[in-house]
């Protein structure tokens, strides 16, 4: 129970992070309105890294669906405890949708644009093609998986216990890093959602709060940031495992 109460509060801690300089770059009249890309990627990476710092230890900080059920096909994470995880992980990323909406309440109403609304609580692609969209998360999530195992390996994890030593030293900040540079390198097509949990829990936060103008929350397009990634996350687990890289 205390590892799923981990997952909820990390995943919320991501989405706080993550969902907030989003939110300070797009809504009207924030103080980090037009600052950019750059700012993004770093707040998201900030969010990964704190959320490991605080629930590394006691969980593993999957905090992402992909990452529970990679390690579950191919690191010896015990199956019983994926839909814990994962039910955990989404309740926690619509809570941090709903407080990132509450943090920036006056600026809601002034936003025109109803899609800048939604691209403060989920991702959407800069260009619709359904192949070329599903393959940019696979790729984004598979090397994700790739480099966490990687980094936890380095510190002398084995891939299916990485709880040990992700949160110790540097390993949080490497692992932000890491996705900074996801976003940085791989984000620009999709916006990089790389975590059902992360893109589908504030989505749901989108359609029930009372935004003002907020328009359509895109359930079109909502199944690629849940699908690609649990599969980018197999393949990059497995590919990490099956290469021997784990030891």
């Amino acid at each position: 129970m205390q590892a799923y109460l981990a997952e909820f509060i990390g995943t919320m801690i991501l989405i706080i992070f993550g969902d907030g300089v989003v939110a300070g770059v797009l809504l009207k009249n924030s103080k980090a309105e037009n600052s950019g890309w750059i700012v993004i990627t770093f707040g998201w990476a900030m969010g990964v890294a704190i959320a490991v710092y605080c629930v590394g230890a006691i969980s593993g900080a999957h905090i992402n669906p992909a990452v529970t059920i990679g390690l579950a096909a191919f690191a010896d994470f015990p199956w019983a405890d994926v839909p814990g995880y994962i039910i955990a992980q989404f309740l926690g990323a619509f809570v941090g949708g709903v407080i990132v909406w509450l943090a920036y309440l006056p600026h809601w109403r002034p936003t025109e644009d109803p899609g800048l609304k939604l691209g403060v609580f989920c991702t959407a692609p800069a260009y619709r093609a359904t192949g070329p969209n599903i393959i940019t998360e696979i790729i984004g999530t598979a090397v994700l998986l790739f480099g966490v195992l990687g980094i936890g390996a380095n510190a002398g994890a084995v891939p299916g216990d990485l709880s040990a030593v992700i949160a110790t030293g540097l390993n949080p900040l490497l692992v932000g890093l890491l996705v900074l540079g996801i976003g940085l390198s791989l984000g620009g097509p999709t916006g990089y959602a790389i975590n059902p949990a992360r893109d589908l829990g504030p989505r749901i936060a989108h359609a029930v709060l009372p935004i003002a103008g907020k328009g359509s929350s895109d359930w079109e397009y909502s199944w690629i940031p849940v699908v690609a990634p649990i599969i980018g996350g197999i393949l990059g687990a497995g590919l990490f495992v099956l290469l021997g890289f784990g030891g």
